[in-house]
């Protein structure tokens, strides 16, 4: 397939496109609200117990200490250049067993998220890594998700929408390599390179007749993973339970949380199930992205969501929460660019 047939299909579909393409009727309301809060930075007050709402420099330790432990996988926090034996102390203290996922505390797209097998490759992840990461237990449930949920004002929480993720998961047939079997599907074959640094002479693997394999084990759209619509699945049971689960998060009113789950029965009953992370001020309404919704449907929720926060955000700034001030948020962006070409350099 050529990069003329590649280019082609990102520029006929709209979830592939810049983002500062499909957020401009965003700027606009943006600017709006700016105006109406009299601050650039009103969405600071979304979720007051986050950094910045949520919205850039958020610790993901930070905010799993928010949440109950029985809701996530069991964590720990490694600073750059910490002692490798003392690492692997702290990992065996808290039982996290390998393989493991490690990836960076102030994330960046699913940029630098590893699934990582053993020791070696842990101390190599460990030399590349120039900031502090988070180590991981792997979840056990094989399903993920992403659920948007917003506290109004006044009003009981509710989910405004679920995007399921499927995986980059190929199917073998006996005869054709990893390689080839990527080639066959556009979406996989747009992450070719970034999938031959990682796996190399890996992906000349021939798969036996139905044996399968996750070549990016985590949901992240820009590493391959299809988004699909799946808000029909909230019932009322489902909203019930989530509105008892995020009382427990101090602070949390707006955003995404990212959860692995074993059904939508159990889900909506509020067990077995863990959060990934949850994502604040930042969060995209990702079930937009689902491949038969139009760029039309996505303004429509990317706007929706996006009222919510500014609503959510005037109501906890009358509360007490503070917007940043200009200069603040100006030094909060600077920071945001000098990791965000940190994580880049990974």
């Amino acid at each position: 397939m050529t990069k003329l047939n590649l280019f082609l299909h990102k520029l006929t579909h709209w979830e592939y496109w810049p983002y500062q393409v499909v957020y401009l009727p965003v700027y606009f309301q943006y600017l709006y609200y700016v105006i109406r809060t009299r601050s650039f930075f009103f969405f600071n007050a979304s979720n007051p117990t986050i950094k910045n709402g949520g919205f850039f420099m958020e610790s993901k330790k930070e905010i799993y200490d928010l949440i109950p432990p029985q809701y996530y996988p069991k964590t720990i926090l490694v600073s750059p250049n910490e002692n490798l034996e003392v690492i692997l102390e702290r990992i065996n203290s808290e039982n996290i067993q390998f393989p493991l996922i490690a990836k960076p505390d102030i994330g960046l797209r699913g940029t630098a998220v590893k699934k990582i097998h053993n020791t070696e490759e842990l101390e190599n992840y460990l030399k590349k890594a120039k900031f502090a990461i988070l180590i991981q237990d792997l979840i056990p449930y094989e399903n993920e998700i992403g659920l948007f949920y917003v506290k109004l004002p006044n009003q009981p929480g509710k989910i405004t929408g679920i995007v399921s993720k499927e995986f980059m998961i190929l199917t073998g047939n006996g005869k054709n390599t990893l390689r080839e079997l990527l080639h066959q599907d556009k979406r996989y074959l747009l992450q070719l390179e970034v999938l031959e640094e990682e796996y190399k002479d890996k992906l000349n693997t021939i798969l036996n007749e139905g044996e399968t394999i996750n070549l990016v084990p985590y949901g992240n759209h820009c590493r391959g993973t299809k988004f699909v619509d799946a808000s029909h699945e909230i019932t009322s049971e489902m909203m019930e339970s989530f509105n008892t689960i995020c009382s427990q998060i101090n602070g949390f009113h707006f955003g995404r949380m990212d959860i692995m789950y074993h059904s939508y029965e159990d889900l909506a009953q509020g067990k077995n199930f863990q959060i990934v992370e949850i994502n604040g001020a930042i969060s995209e309404p990702t079930h937009m992205y689902d491949p038969k919704h139009s760029l039309l449907f996505g303004w429509k929720e990317l706007t929706r969501h996006f009222h919510y926060m500014y609503l959510i955000s005037k109501n906890n700034h009358k509360s007490g929460a503070k917007y940043l001030t200009f200069k603040e948020g100006v030094e909060e962006f600077k920071n945001h660019h000098k990791h965000y070409d940190t994580i880049l350099e990974f």
